[in-house]
């Protein structure tokens, strides 16, 4: 089972692999990231890492003993005790559970390491396996939204998800 770690610096070449060798793939079911996101990964990445030291945002990778990445898993706009889940998984490590593992991780994580009390998520509506993942893992659906979207793009169709953690009292808050 590969490795849950939270983002390093050290990350950027085996994610940057990840994410192209499997941009078609996430494509049929996100919005895709566009050709600046790779032109200009480097600085991305630097600006993910700083958004994690200031406290906004956790980003985490799923990496096997070679260190290749085969999955994200992020927990995006910090706020208030709660955050926006998000994750993908390479399509060569998909029905094996990763998914599923991986996000109950971060369900610890987040309510021990983080002291978030709530998260929130969205898969499309046509995204079947991100949707289990989310119902298998706790998530309620809450409603419909347009998912993605950005920069000129339309988005899709999708279903608004929300998960109450346990509050615990080892946690060290973020």
């Amino acid at each position: 089972m590969p490795e849950l770690q939270r983002l390093r610096p050290d990350h950027a070449p085996a994610l940057l692999a990840f994410e192209r060798e499997n941009r078609a793939y996430f494509a049929a079911s996100v919005t895709d990231r566009g050709d600046a996101y790779f032109a200009h990964f480097d600085a991305r990445h630097d600006a993910l890492l700083a958004e994690q030291a200031a406290g906004l945002c956790h980003f985490h990778v799923l990496v096997e003993r070679g260190g290749e990445v085969v999955g994200r898993v992020n927990l995006v706009d910090v706020a208030d005790g709660s955050a926006e889940l998000g994750f993908r998984i390479a399509e060569k490590a998909t029905g094996r559970g990763l998914a599923t593992v991986a996000v109950r991780r971060i369900l610890r994580l987040a309510a021990t390491e983080y002291g978030l009390t709530s998260l929130r998520a969205g898969a499309a509506r046509d995204n079947l396996a991100s949707r289990a993942v989310l119902t298998r893992t706790g998530f309620t659906p809450t409603g419909e939204s347009v998912l993605g979207g950005t920069g000129g793009t339309g988005g899709r169709a999708g279903i608004t998800y929300v998960r109450e953690l346990a509050r615990t009292s080892t946690g060290t808050g973020s």
